[in-house]
């Protein structure tokens, strides 16, 4: 899976975050600092959710399995 990332620049260097995940979003004084912490930020969220659906599905009967998966990016029209 492809993500997009978002950089706009600003006083104190860059702002980037993934268009197609909110919360993942990072600052960092160069544009390289910036795509090392956004890949960070994305780590985080990526933990933050596995941890939520781990309290979410506590003590009840579930499946896990591995889904991989190519996605389409769909524009709509404004």
């Amino acid at each position: 899976m492809k993500f997009t990332a978002i950089f706009e620049k600003s006083p104190a260097g860059f702002i980037a975050f993934l268009e197609e995940l909110p919360g993942a979003r990072a600052e960092g004084a160069t544009l390289e600092e910036a795509r090392r912490n956004l890949r960070v930020a994305l780590e985080l969220v990526i933990y933050e959710n596995r941890l939520l659906a781990e309290e979410l599905v506590q003590d009840r009967p579930v499946y896990r399995e591995a889904f991989c998966t190519t996605v389409q990016t769909m524009r709509y029209p404004a």
